[in-house]
């Protein structure tokens, strides 16, 4: 059995749930029962069927509704992990560190190539980290304080994912003097990101350490699950970028979040409307169930 959630933006209305019972029809699926609408902005429902074709009907739907299919089993996820830059915050963080060196339009345009599958990302964040050599280390604390911006539902997802006893990852192609302080702001137990070289209070243009890459990202979700002993089935992963694919596809929920067509097209499920919330009602938790600061 599988469920379809309808998330909309605003509120859930009849014509889109009459909508999206015709798409499953349409698809072939058997609908077994719906629940009642939840928060005025969610609905469960469950069908026997091809989820593939079930998922392709119902994302042509017209209006601002996330749609999400899954198998019912194992709904509630015991491990989260999730890429930082556009997806827990609202920023890249290396555009905005670009912008006070007077180069944001030039290190933009090659993070955008990179995170559209376009260019290698280990080759294209060396080029770009090498472009803000000589940059007054302060700067990375003024973008903090300046620029970085919590993605909204970034807290309840992640705090009530932990209050309910699963693992929460922070993974970032981006840097550790934003994914520490992001990761503590937002209530994840642990944090993975590059660390920027530094010399005399500036930055010296290379990376210390290894690069946190696709390959890196899916490892640590390996790791991760391996070590709290869980099966993939009961891992999400969360990401928007080219970079964030492995581990969207090797996680057993894969989540893009306003994503890169390639992201979007290799994840299980695709949010483009809804804030990061909608991650619970995917997960079957009301809004009654979050948690916060």
């Amino acid at each position: 059995m599988f469920i379809a959630t309808l998330i909309a933006k605003d509120s859930l209305n009849e014509r889109d749930i009459t909508a999206a019972l015709a798409s499953l029809d349409a698809s072939g699926a058997r609908v077994i029962r719906q629940s009642d609408i939840i928060d005025r902005r969610a609905l469960d429902i469950f069908f026997d069927g091809d989820p593939v074709a079930a998922r392709a009907q119902l994302e042509a739907i017209a209006g601002e509704v996330d749609i999400a299919v899954q198998p019912a089993a194992n709904r509630r996820k015991q491990l989260l992990i999730s890429d930082m830059d556009s997806t827990m915050i609202t920023i890249e963080c290396i555009d905005e560190l670009a912008d006070y060196a007077g180069i944001k339009p030039q290190i933009a345009a090659i993070t955008e190539r990179a995170m559209l599958g376009e260019l290698d990302f280990e080759e294209a964040l060396r080029g770009r980290v090498a472009l803000l050599k000589g940059l007054d280390s302060a700067a990375i604390q003024q973008c903090l304080d300046e620029r970085v911006k919590i993605m909204p539902g970034a807290e309840q997802l992640v705090r009530t994912m932990a209050q309910g006893g699963a693992a929460t990852i922070l993974v970032s192609g981006g840097f550790t003097k934003f994914a520490k302080p992001v990761a503590q702001a937002i209530g994840f137990e642990s944090f993975h990101a590059n660390v920027l070289g530094e010399n005399a209070g500036h930055l010296t243009g290379e990376l210390d350490g290894p690069i946190v890459d696709s390959k890196r990202k899916d490892e640590l979700l390996q790791s991760a699950a391996q070590a709290a002993n869980l099966p993939l089935d009961l891992c999400v992963a969360v990401g928007d970028g080219a970079n964030d694919i492995p581990m969207l596809q090797r996680a057993g929920l894969g989540i893009a979040y306003h994503a890169k067509p390639k992201a979007a097209q290799a994840a299980d499920i695709a949010i483009r409307y809804n804030d990061l919330t909608a991650l619970l009602y995917i997960q079957g938790i009301s809004a009654d169930q979050w948690v916060s600061k």
